[in-house]
Protein backbone atom coordinates (compact mmCIF):
# COMPACT_ATOMS: atom_id res chain seq x y z
CA UNK A 1 0.00 0.00 0.00
CA UNK A 2 1.43 3.56 -0.82
CA UNK A 3 1.61 6.32 1.64
CA UNK A 4 -0.94 8.12 -0.30
CA UNK A 5 -3.43 5.50 0.34
CA UNK A 6 -2.52 4.95 4.05
CA UNK A 7 -3.17 8.78 4.42
CA UNK A 8 -6.99 8.75 2.85
CA UNK A 9 -7.26 5.34 4.80
CA UNK A 10 -6.68 6.89 8.11
CA UNK A 11 -8.53 10.10 7.33
CA UNK A 12 -11.48 8.37 5.59
CA UNK A 13 -14.12 8.44 8.79
CA UNK A 14 -13.60 11.71 9.32
CA UNK A 15 -13.50 12.57 5.60
CA UNK A 16 -16.65 11.32 5.28
CA UNK A 17 -18.22 12.61 8.34
CA UNK A 18 -17.49 16.81 7.30
CA UNK A 19 -19.73 18.73 5.03
CA UNK A 20 -18.93 20.01 2.15
CA UNK A 21 -16.99 23.02 2.01
CA UNK A 22 -18.70 25.79 0.15
CA UNK A 23 -22.35 23.65 -0.66
CA UNK A 24 -23.53 26.45 -2.97
CA UNK A 25 -20.29 26.13 -5.09
CA UNK A 26 -20.27 22.15 -5.21
CA UNK A 27 -24.17 21.90 -6.53
CA UNK A 28 -23.33 25.00 -9.19
CA UNK A 29 -20.39 21.71 -10.08
CA UNK A 30 -23.31 19.12 -9.84
CA UNK A 31 -25.73 21.12 -12.32
CA UNK A 32 -23.02 22.39 -14.56
CA UNK A 33 -22.03 18.73 -14.75
CA UNK A 34 -25.63 17.08 -15.09
CA UNK A 35 -25.61 19.20 -18.08
CA UNK A 36 -23.56 17.89 -20.21
CA UNK A 37 -24.69 14.36 -19.02
CA UNK A 38 -27.02 11.89 -20.93
CA UNK A 39 -29.24 8.55 -19.67
CA UNK A 40 -26.84 6.81 -21.48
CA UNK A 41 -23.77 7.40 -20.72
CA UNK A 42 -20.99 5.52 -18.97
CA UNK A 43 -19.10 7.93 -16.26
CA UNK A 44 -15.96 7.36 -14.40
CA UNK A 45 -14.80 9.00 -12.12
CA UNK A 46 -10.89 9.46 -10.84
CA UNK A 47 -9.89 10.14 -7.15
CA UNK A 48 -14.03 9.57 -6.37
CA UNK A 49 -13.29 9.25 -2.34
CA UNK A 50 -16.61 8.21 -0.61
CA UNK A 51 -19.00 8.31 -3.38
CA UNK A 52 -20.70 11.38 -2.99
CA UNK A 53 -20.32 13.00 -5.77
CA UNK A 54 -21.16 9.76 -7.99
CA UNK A 55 -24.31 9.32 -5.70
CA UNK A 56 -25.35 12.78 -6.43
CA UNK A 57 -25.24 11.73 -10.26
CA UNK A 58 -26.67 8.73 -10.46
CA UNK A 59 -29.81 9.45 -11.96
CA UNK A 60 -28.61 11.32 -14.76
CA UNK A 61 -26.45 7.96 -16.51
CA UNK A 62 -26.48 4.48 -17.03
CA UNK A 63 -23.53 3.63 -15.40
CA UNK A 64 -21.31 5.33 -13.00
CA UNK A 65 -17.26 3.86 -11.78
CA UNK A 66 -15.91 5.73 -8.63
CA UNK A 67 -12.12 4.95 -8.53
CA UNK A 68 -10.09 5.56 -5.80
CA UNK A 69 -6.47 4.31 -4.26
CA UNK A 70 -7.79 4.22 -0.74
CA UNK A 71 -9.86 0.80 -0.25
CA UNK A 72 -11.53 2.85 3.41
CA UNK A 73 -13.06 5.34 1.34
CA UNK A 74 -14.24 3.04 -1.34
CA UNK A 75 -15.45 0.54 1.59
CA UNK A 76 -17.49 3.67 2.37
CA UNK A 77 -18.68 4.62 -1.00
CA UNK A 78 -19.89 1.16 -1.36
CA UNK A 79 -22.05 1.43 1.71
CA UNK A 80 -23.61 4.44 1.05
CA UNK A 81 -24.29 3.14 -3.02
CA UNK A 82 -25.98 0.10 -1.56
CA UNK A 83 -28.12 1.94 0.68
CA UNK A 84 -29.18 3.98 -2.22
CA UNK A 85 -29.77 1.23 -4.20
CA UNK A 86 -28.22 2.32 -6.38
CA UNK A 87 -27.21 -0.91 -8.18
CA UNK A 88 -25.62 0.96 -11.45
CA UNK A 89 -22.85 2.53 -9.76
CA UNK A 90 -19.92 0.83 -8.89
CA UNK A 91 -16.74 1.56 -7.05
CA UNK A 92 -12.75 0.27 -7.48
CA UNK A 93 -9.68 0.47 -5.82
CA UNK A 94 -6.60 1.37 -7.71
CA UNK A 95 -4.29 3.84 -9.05
CA UNK A 96 -3.17 4.84 -12.46
CA UNK A 97 0.54 4.63 -10.99
CA UNK A 98 0.34 0.57 -10.19
CA UNK A 99 -1.60 -0.05 -13.53
CA UNK A 100 -5.44 0.33 -13.32
CA UNK A 101 -6.96 -2.03 -15.64
CA UNK A 102 -10.91 -2.34 -16.38
CA UNK A 103 -11.16 0.84 -18.53
CA UNK A 104 -10.25 0.55 -22.15
CA UNK A 105 -9.88 3.51 -24.38
CA UNK A 106 -12.98 5.16 -25.68
CA UNK A 107 -15.16 3.26 -23.00
CA UNK A 108 -16.72 6.21 -21.62
CA UNK A 109 -18.79 9.26 -22.38
CA UNK A 110 -18.01 11.98 -19.45
CA UNK A 111 -14.75 11.58 -17.20
CA UNK A 112 -14.40 13.46 -13.13
CA UNK A 113 -11.58 14.37 -11.65
CA UNK A 114 -12.76 16.37 -8.51
CA UNK A 115 -9.88 17.49 -6.25
CA UNK A 116 -7.74 15.40 -7.93
CA UNK A 117 -5.15 16.20 -10.01
CA UNK A 118 -3.08 18.73 -7.77
CA UNK A 119 -2.63 15.30 -5.66
CA UNK A 120 -1.33 13.47 -8.46
CA UNK A 121 2.72 13.22 -9.46
CA UNK A 122 2.09 13.11 -12.87
CA UNK A 123 -0.34 15.61 -14.13
CA UNK A 124 -0.56 15.50 -17.45
CA UNK A 125 -0.06 12.02 -17.84
CA UNK A 126 -3.34 11.23 -15.72
CA UNK A 127 -4.90 13.83 -18.46
CA UNK A 128 -3.89 12.38 -21.26
CA UNK A 129 -4.85 8.81 -19.51
CA UNK A 130 -8.82 10.31 -19.25
CA UNK A 131 -8.50 11.97 -22.86
CA UNK A 132 -7.62 8.53 -23.94
CA UNK A 133 -10.49 6.83 -22.07
CA UNK A 134 -13.17 9.05 -23.38
CA UNK A 135 -15.05 8.14 -26.55
CA UNK A 136 -15.18 10.95 -29.65
CA UNK A 137 -17.15 13.48 -28.19
CA UNK A 138 -16.74 13.40 -24.85
CA UNK A 139 -16.41 15.47 -21.76
CA UNK A 140 -13.76 15.49 -19.35
CA UNK A 141 -14.93 17.72 -15.74
CA UNK A 142 -12.18 18.66 -13.18
CA UNK A 143 -12.17 20.53 -10.29
CA UNK A 144 -8.42 21.51 -9.07
CA UNK A 145 -7.23 23.29 -6.56
CA UNK A 146 -4.46 25.73 -7.80
CA UNK A 147 -1.93 27.21 -5.25
CA UNK A 148 0.64 27.59 -7.62
CA UNK A 149 0.36 31.06 -7.76
CA UNK A 150 0.82 31.08 -3.94
CA UNK A 151 3.59 27.77 -3.85
CA UNK A 152 5.69 30.70 -1.30
CA UNK A 153 3.39 30.71 1.07
CA UNK A 154 1.60 27.23 1.02
CA UNK A 155 4.70 24.57 0.14
CA UNK A 156 6.00 25.35 3.79
CA UNK A 157 2.75 25.25 5.55
CA UNK A 158 1.58 21.77 3.73
CA UNK A 159 5.66 20.22 4.65
CA UNK A 160 4.76 20.68 8.21
CA UNK A 161 1.39 19.54 8.00
CA UNK A 162 3.14 16.63 6.31
CA UNK A 163 5.47 15.79 9.07
CA UNK A 164 2.14 15.55 11.91
CA UNK A 165 0.29 13.23 9.12
CA UNK A 166 -2.40 16.11 8.71
CA UNK A 167 -1.97 16.51 4.79
CA UNK A 168 -1.38 14.63 1.39
CA UNK A 169 1.65 15.36 -0.89
CA UNK A 170 0.64 18.37 -3.34
CA UNK A 171 1.70 19.72 -6.16
CA UNK A 172 1.77 22.94 -7.25
CA UNK A 173 0.16 24.05 -10.62
CA UNK A 174 -1.79 27.26 -11.64
CA UNK A 175 -5.11 27.51 -13.76
CA UNK A 176 -3.17 28.21 -16.93
CA UNK A 177 -1.04 25.20 -16.21
CA UNK A 178 -3.73 22.86 -15.77
CA UNK A 179 -5.69 24.60 -19.02
CA UNK A 180 -2.35 24.02 -21.55
CA UNK A 181 -2.22 20.35 -20.12
CA UNK A 182 -5.50 19.67 -20.84
CA UNK A 183 -5.37 21.44 -24.49
CA UNK A 184 -1.74 19.46 -25.01
CA UNK A 185 -3.65 16.32 -24.12
CA UNK A 186 -5.83 16.81 -27.02
CA UNK A 187 -8.44 18.47 -25.50
CA UNK A 188 -10.72 21.10 -27.04
CA UNK A 189 -13.34 24.19 -25.75
CA UNK A 190 -11.68 24.24 -22.27
CA UNK A 191 -13.64 26.20 -20.59
CA UNK A 192 -12.69 27.91 -16.87
CA UNK A 193 -16.12 28.20 -15.11
CA UNK A 194 -16.63 30.41 -12.05
CA UNK A 195 -19.06 27.93 -10.21
CA UNK A 196 -18.37 30.66 -7.23
CA UNK A 197 -15.87 28.64 -5.40
CA UNK A 198 -12.65 30.13 -4.10
CA UNK A 199 -10.17 31.81 -6.21
CA UNK A 200 -7.55 28.54 -5.58
CA UNK A 201 -9.90 26.38 -6.84
CA UNK A 202 -10.43 26.15 -10.81
CA UNK A 203 -13.56 24.49 -11.82
CA UNK A 204 -12.77 22.83 -15.43
CA UNK A 205 -14.94 21.82 -18.59
CA UNK A 206 -13.49 20.16 -21.66
CA UNK A 207 -14.32 17.95 -24.58
CA UNK A 208 -12.44 15.05 -26.70
CA UNK A 209 -12.86 15.92 -30.80
CA UNK A 210 -15.95 13.82 -32.23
Amino acid sequence: MTSNAMFWNGIAEKYAAQPVENPDAFDRKIAATKARMKPEDVVLELGCGTGSLALRLQAHAAEIHGVDVSDEMIRIAREKAEAAKADHVTFHVGALEEGLEGFAPESVDVALAFSLLHLVEDRAATVRWLFERLRPGGTFVASTVCLGKRAWFFAPLIFLMRLFGKAPRVWFVTPEQLVDEMREAGFVDVERVDVGAKDTVAFTLATKPA
